[in-house]
């Protein structure tokens, strides 16, 4: 039997504070990083004297981005309260400018008869984010948050020029929020990150290359994308409307039937059809997140002024909460998992399946 090979060192110093990036930073984070110190320190670009700490980055890349390498080092290296290393601090590498107090910096976007360009497009995200409706607010505040601590990493390698236009795009962008909306921390990173991917995709493309500068690209403006454009409750916004409807005029017979409906044990956790992911289909996961929280309140309407005990509408806005989240989803189910699902309030709350109009099948 070969002998095993010797496990290789633990680096000399921290291989976080090598990169510059926090104890949580993603692959992209740490690619943007490493490549772009590279560019500065490599010995053809330095001289000699980059010749040592070229070889530092590229111990600290090789450690931070093979998973097992990073995990023995997260456990027997010891990370210190060193500026890379410390621990929950990525946040705040993300701070963005301040909102001006004087009108967006970017002018809505004029139409041209020639193809648009950047500071047309970032002019015209500007415009939209000065009429979001409160339903695409919503949405981007259930959507996954733009990573802004990786956004922080990668503007260390922006150029002036680039940061010239990268700064007051996203300070005009935020101020063209409403009010209310730009103390929602994941519509202001949304925001921020759509502007970012405009202003920033060739240096992403540039540090990272393919596949993954498209896909950081795609985490930058997933939130955006998951909600501007999209009805509320996304393909089944008229149905759950109705749905919600119907809740708010349940009698009490009939919201201690939706009750016995409701026990936890008997729900499980949702689920979620085959057809399409959870993790990938940002868009179909907020309308579900959202019809069900909806379901929820509506419920609570339903029982205001009841003088139940506290608690006592739990049941209920479970089972709610279970049938918006199913009939968002119930293109993407067969029928007979939709009916088996669904089974309990069928004919009652949901249409049986001849009932509810043509089936479309959700795209992968």
């Amino acid at each position: 039997m070969a002998p095993r090979p010797p496990r290789p060192a633990l680096p000399t110093d921290d291989p976080y504070a090598r990169l510059g990036v926090p104890f949580d930073a993603s692959f992209e984070a740490i690619e943007v990083a490493w490549r772009g110190l590279l560019r500065k320190h490599h010995p053809d670009v330095a001289g000699p004297a980059g010749l040592d700490p070229a070889k530092r980055i590229n111990v600290a890349h090789d450690w931070l981005s093979d998973p097992g390498l990073r995990a023995r080092y997260d456990r027997e290296g010891g990370i210190t309260d060193g500026v890379a290393g410390r621990r929950g601090t990525s946040g705040q590498a993300g701070s963005r400018p301040s909102v001006p107090t004087a009108g967006p910096a970017w002018s809505s976007a004029v139409p041209r008869p020639r193809p648009a360009t950047t500071a047309d497009r970032v002019a015209a995200v500007v415009e939209r984010a000065g009429r979001l409706s409160a339903d695409e607010l919503d949405r981007l505040a259930l959507a996954e948050p733009a990573p802004i601590a990786f956004l922080a990493t990668l503007r260390r390698f922006v150029t002036a020029e680039l940061r010239d236009v990268l700064d007051p795009a996203e300070s005009a962008v935020v101020a063209a929020l409403p009010p209310p909306a730009r103390q929602v921390p994941a519509i202001r990173d949304a925001v921020v990150g759509r502007i970012a991917e405009l202003i920033l995709a060739d240096l992403l493309q540039e540090l990272l290359g393919e596949p993954a500068g498209e896909r950081a690209r795609e985490r930058l403006t997933r939130g955006w994308d998951a909600a501007v454009g999209q009805p509320r409750y996304g393909p089944a916004t008229l149905t759950v409307v109705a749905f919600l409807e119907r809740l708010r005029s349940l009698s009490p017979a009939e919201m201690r039937w939706l009750a016995a409906t409701g026990a936890r044990e008997r729900l499980g956790e949702p689920p979620w059809p085959d057809a399409t992911s959870r993790d990938e289909d940002e868009a179909l996961r907020v309308s579900t997140e959202l019809a069900a929280g909806d379901a929820q309140a509506a419920v609570a309407v339903a029982v205001a002024g009841a003088t139940a005990a506290a608690g006592a509408t739990a049941a209920p806005r479970r089972a709610a909460a279970r049938v918006a989240h199913l009939l968002v989803l119930r293109h993407a189910f067969s029928a007979t998992a939709f009916d088996r699902l669904a089974a309990p309030w069928l004919g009652s709350l949901v249409q049986r399946e001849l009932e509810a109009g043509p089936r479309v099948r959700a795209s992968r």
